[in-house]
């Protein structure tokens, strides 16, 4: 995994499966995407952020002092003064990574036209449903049908899921309640998850495409140990974070080592080198 050469691992221990890890604590990964088109960015005196697309039809909202706990909402608009064309919604504790991986598909859509409006529809290959499942289905995830109408797809070690409802909802409901089309948990069950996220009907299956790919990646995510906010208690299998080791000397490296020593000294030993030899752990950042 290239992130266990990375020197400047935010975290401690490394959290999988990734979907039992929680949020960082940090929206700015979240945010960049979209400030990086040039989005204006606005804060109100509770300390929530909102930002606006240029054409005034996407908005979003990173709401730590919001009336419920959804950190996250994320609505479009066909018309600036109509309603949302699709809302979605994740909740304080998900994981930071699953958001950016939404906002920057939404930015890539943004930029080419009205692909952030695009509909799912049956049979066209981008905008085929199935595409928001296949990525977790190729991870050994499975399909279910607990209730008439109501399709799930478990975790391998069910402590995650994508539910999706079928039939007429109220579109209002969908924006405001978890009594939306589309529906991703990872917890204890779906009635008392660690951490969800909502997507209304009409949300495009790139975006959420986007994000069922990150939860389906089988690397880690990184995480400090004492902030227990940051993983499923009990759960999730912490593995510390450690440097990688030096490379161990080449015969050509030995030769060239001895070579350079003063003639009248004694030959040295050759190091011996242990994979329990490591570097000291740096000291958590903040």
């Amino acid at each position: 995994m290239d992130h266990l050469n990375d020197p400047d691992i935010d975290g401690d221990v490394y959290v999988s499966p990734r979907y039992l890890a929680g949020t960082t604590g940090i929206g700015d990964p979240a945010l960049a995407p979209l400030l990086g088109l040039g989005w204006d960015l606005r804060h109100d005196d509770l300390g929530n952020v909102y930002t606006n697309s240029p054409n005034r039809r996407v908005r979003l909202g990173y709401l730590p002092e919001g009336e419920d706990d959804g950190l996250w909402r994320i609505n479009a608009y066909r018309d600036p003064f109509g309603p949302p064309a699709w809302g979605v919604c994740f909740n304080k504790a998900t994981p930071t990574e699953f958001v950016t991986a939404f906002t920057t598909a939404l930015a890539t859509a943004y930029e080419a036209r009205d692909a952030y409006l695009a509909r799912p529809f049956p049979g066209i290959a981008e905008r085929d449903p199935i595409r928001i499942v296949d990525p977790l289905l190729q991870q050994g995830w499975t399909l279910d049908r607990p209730y008439l109408g109501v399709y799930l797809v478990d975790a391998p070690d069910r402590h995650a899921g994508l539910e999706y409802t079928g039939g007429n909802l109220d579109p209002e409901g969908e924006l405001t309640t978890r009594d939306a089309r589309w529906q991703l948990w990872a917890g204890r069950s779906i009635d008392k998850p660690a951490w969800y996220a909502t997507a209304s009907t009409y949300t495009p299956v790139a975006l959420l495409a986007a994000v069922t790919r990150c939860v389906a990646d089988p690397a880690p995510l990184p995480r400090w140990r004492e902030d227990t906010f940051s993983y499923v208690a009990g759960m999730a299998q912490l593995t510390p974070v450690r440097a990688p080791l030096p490379p161990a000397p080449s015969p050509l490296d030995v030769r060239r080592a001895a070579a350079r020593r003063p003639a009248a000294l004694p030959p040295a030993s050759v190091p011996r080198w242990s994979t329990s030899t490591r570097p000291a752990l740096p000291r958590p950042r903040r």
